[in-house]
């Protein structure tokens, strides 16, 4: 619709749509979609890597006090 320079009115009256049905649909399915869903996806990434160093760092923590509580039980 952009690449050949007709308006939203034009392309929805061609396809017997109404232009807010034609809106919604570039919104959903356009190109500025697709980059909205990969920004959301990098947020769900961002996420779960925080949950999973937070995760590790606790386990890495766990792990000095046991050393540390067996190195003075051998002394």
């Amino acid at each position: 619709m952009r690449d050949r320079g007709r308006s939203e009115a034009q392309v929805a009256n061609r396809l017997e749509v109404t232009s807010l049905s034609l809106c919604a649909w570039i919104r959903k399915y356009g190109p500025e979609a697709n980059q909205h869903q990969a920004k959301a996806d990098v947020q769900a990434e961002i996420r779960r890597l925080q949950k999973e160093l937070k995760r590790v760092t606790e386990e890495r923590d766990i792990l000095k006090k046991t050393a540390t509580y067996f190195a003075k039980q051998s002394e």
